[in-house]
Order: structure tokens, then sequence, then C-alpha cells
């Protein structure tokens, strides 16, 4: 599906990013530590061509009940040598998710295999910056995230599922492979930030209250997101049911008892359980070079692996910097000057 692109935009350079995002971040009450990992998360996002998943997520946020809700420390409630099951205390998703990513690539480390499972947090973006953190290591990662409910079942008219993102990281002789995807038609960023600047959403995406297709992103607001697939519907359906159970062995229903609700589950290990690591990097970049020299249909001038146009994308607008739209700038503007952003 094509990325929602801004359609007034100006340029902002990372720094000006970074700052503009932090400011506001912080007038929501964010403490510093939290505000600048976030931050750094958002202008991340929006570096790799995902204008919906970078700065206009903090009106989003700022919109969240949750946000008013009050929050405590990160805390482990329960840990085995080989695994962690963690209490996020309702902190942003974007901060208490890297948190526990870092813990999960210690423990891997130095235990050699690790399953961490977080909770009570919401909002956390794209799975692949936190298995980026795990890739550094050289180890071989895996995130299970459930979410709250945004996504009809197949054949219902009424959301009872996340976007439940998974998303793979494995180590190869030329930098990580990282594979990232969500099991929604649209994630639910992107039919915000659309509601926000009154667009149509793509068609086959979403549903009204009445169990019918809109392009209405208001409407699709009060209805439904499908799962992803067009006629194969039930497959992204499938996928997104296993990844919200996935979220309940991260303890996703013990902060409210919704057994529907935000849980991240880690799986992360060193290859070498398995095999020599640099046998089995050379062989990924192996297989990864014999895919992308595979005979290309008439038309098509490269195939490219997963991330690799996201990973583009981050080296030149490092450069040339990023685009946001008129309307998001001046809100984070005055929320960042203590104002009240509509």
């Amino acid at each position: 599906m094509r990325r929602h692109q801004p359609s007034d935009a100006l340029t902002l350079s990372i720094a000006e990013a970074t700052e503009l995002g932090t400011r506001a971040l912080e007038q929501l009450g964010y403490e510093p530590e939290a505000a600048r990992i976030t931050c750094d998360h958002l202008v991340d996002a929006a570096c790799c061509g995902y204008p919906f998943a970078g700065l206009p997520r903090i009106l989003e946020i700022a919109d969240n009940p949750r946000v008013k809700e009050p929050r405590q420390p990160i805390r482990v409630v329960r840990e085995t040598p080989v695994s962690m099951l963690i209490d996020g205390g309702n902190q942003i998703g974007y901060y208490a998710v890297y948190k526990a990513a870092c813990m999960a690539a210690e423990k891997a480390k130095k235990s050699g295999i690790a399953v961490v499972g977080l909770h009570n947090c919401a909002l956390s973006g794209r799975n692949s910056y936190y298995l980026d953190i795990i890739a550094r290591d050289n180890l071989v990662g895996m995130m299970f995230s459930g979410a709250g409910t945004v996504v009809a079942p197949e054949g219902g008219m009424r959301a009872r599922l996340g976007t439940n993102p998974m998303a793979f990281t494995l180590p190869s002789a030329d930098g990580p492979y990282t594979f990232d995807m969500g099991t929604a038609a649209i994630m639910r960023g992107e039919l915000a930030l659309r509601s926000r600047l009154g667009e149509e959403l793509p068609e086959g995406v979403a549903i009204d209250e009445q169990g019918m297709l809109t392009r209405d992103p208001l409407a699709a607001l009060k209805g439904a997101i499908l799962p992803f697939g067009g006629a194969d519907r039930h497959k992204g359906f499938g996928l997104s049911l296993t990844i919200q159970a996935l979220g309940l062995l991260a303890g996703c229903a013990l902060p409210h008892g919704n057994v529907s609700d935000y849980g991240h589950l880690f799986v992360v290990f060193d290859p070498e359980l398995l095999l020599p690591a640099e046998d089995y990097k050379r062989d990924l970049s192996r297989l990864i070079k014999m895919i992308k020299e595979t005979p290309r249909r008439p038309g098509v001038d490269e195939i490219r692996i997963p991330s690799e146009r996201s990973r583009r994308e981050r080296a030149r607008t490092h450069k040339e910097g990023i685009p946001i739209d008129r309307k998001v700038y001046d809100a984070l503007k005055l929320m960042g000057a203590g104002g009240h952003a509509a």
C-alpha cells in the first residue's frame, strides 16, 4: 500500500525535528529521558519514510487517555536466567519497549537466549527500531506486539484486535536483515493522521459502525480497521489473533484485565547456540545476494530486500531533512510553547 506523504509540507533538519518533538513531549509531562528516547524513535520513523509514524504521533499521544493516568517506574516482576516479565508502569511504549529491548539483549548475551515480556504501556511505534538494538549485538531477534482494539476479526463489524505487528532481525555479513510488518490493512497512526488532515483512506482497509467499507477516516475511527490480505484476509486475521495470544504471554491482561491489550514479547538468542555465528552470517549474505540477483520480470528495476528501502531513505533524509505537514508542525510548535494543539 502506498504510504501517506504530507501534502503541504515543510522540511526540517534532524536537529530541528528533534527539538520540536522533544519540547512537545516534555510539555505533555514526560521526563527528559523518556521524551528524548521517544522523539528519537519518531524522528527515525520519519527518516525511514513513514511520515504517519513520525512527529504526528505526538498529537495522538496527547489525545490518548492513558497519558493522563499516573506513571510508575518500569520494574521486573518475574525473572529467571533466560526470561523476564516486565511491568511498564504505564510509561509511554516508545520508552518502555526501548528499555525492554535493551534488557532482552543484555540477558541474551549472558545466557545465550532470552524470552522477555512487557505489559502496561501503550503506543510503541515501529518494532524494527527496537530490533536494531538487538541487531547491534549480532543476535537473532523476534518481536510480537499485541495492541489495543482497533481491528475487526474477519467477518466481524467491531474492533477486537490490535494492529499487532511482528518483526525479525537476523545478522548477516553485510549487516542485519530485518523484516517488520503489521497485520492490519492500515496502521492506526496513518488513519489518525488522515483524519486530522481530512484525507480519504485507500479502498478496502476499514469499515464504519454498520460494518460497511468506508474511505472516511472519521467513520473508520468509529468503526474498525480490517486485517491485511484482501481476498486472503483470513490469513491476516489468523496472524493477528496469534500475535494477540502471544501478548497474553507478555502479561497484557494483567494491568486492566483486558485480553486484548498492549503486550510485547521478545525472543532473542545468540546464533552460536546452533551454528558458528560467522558461518551463519556468511550464508545469510549469500542467500540475500542470490535473491537480489534473480532474473527480473519486464519493467522491474530491482528486487528489494525488506528494510532496504527504509535504510536508503534514512541515509538520504539525514542529509536532506524530513518533511512534516504544516498543520502538524504548527500544532507541535504551539504544544511545545505550552499551548493546546487542536
